[in-house]
């Protein structure tokens, strides 16, 4: 079969084949935006990539779900909604700025046991994994989870880490735990960040970023400051 694909199909086909599971709505925003008629303009090229066997579908969801070609996810898998759900938060960050390093069920430790954040990037110059809890979980399973961080953290393989700068010294990313429960982990070495979301992330930030302004005029003292870049 012969067929020429734009760059917009490429970028297209590696979102999905990253994320795993995108819905209609999310491609017209990050992809047909600028049209006029965006929508239908998206519903033409996902037909043409669905027919030419270069995505998967499912009609299970409002709106439609496209999965990669060669996607293990069962079409009504509850698999889809976690993906989509890591999608949404990705979608939160570009609203202030385009994560860069982005990588869906990172998994750093590279074995089984460990780690597995559902995404990690580098968002507003700083390093995060991200956890997102769809479901509630007792306290005593989320600080297993933060342990597991502060092994890692011990273990000190993060150092080499390809995202690393090579410029200065490494950086362990912060925990940014999306959920609408506060849970009581603690960690003396890891920065764990308990939000609802990525907005309220940011406005957190904003409101600490004034405070230490402010503070910067009162006194020339820096102890206590957040020092997580998010501006």
């Amino acid at each position: 079969m012969n067929f020429r694909l734009s760059q917009r199909d490429k970028d297209i086909i590696g979102f999905i084949n990253q994320f795993r599971a995108v819905d209609r709505d999310s491609l017209v925003e990050l992809f047909f935006s600028q049209l006029k008629s965006s929508v239908n303009a998206c519903n033409s090229v996902m037909v043409r990539l669905y027919r030419l066997g270069l995505i998967k579908r499912t009609q299970q969801y409002s709106p439609t779900v496209y999965l990669p070609v060669d996607a293990k996810i069962k079409k009504n898998s509850q698999k889809i909604l976690h993906f989509l759900s890591i999608l949404d938060i990705y979608k939160q960050m570009c609203t202030y700025s385009v994560p860069k390093n982005v990588i869906v069920e990172d998994k750093p430790t590279g074995r089984k046991g460990g780690i597995e954040p559902d995404l990690f990037c580098i968002f507003k110059g700083s390093p995060f994994w991200i956890e997102i809890q769809r479901n509630q979980y007792s306290e005593q399973k989320m600080q297993a989870k933060i342990n597991l961080y502060e092994e890692f953290f011990f273990s000190d393989e993060w150092r080499s880490l390809h995202w690393q700068p090579e410029d200065r010294a490494a950086i362990f990313p912060s925990v940014i735990l999306i959920t609408p429960i506060r849970y009581a982990v603690s960690s003396e070495h890891i920065r764990i960040i308990q939000v609802a979301s990525i907005h309220e992330l940011m406005e957190k930030y904003k409101g600490s970023a004034k405070q230490a302004k402010e503070a910067r005029v009162k006194t020339p003292s820096s102890s206590g400051r957040i020092k997580i870049n998010l501006t």
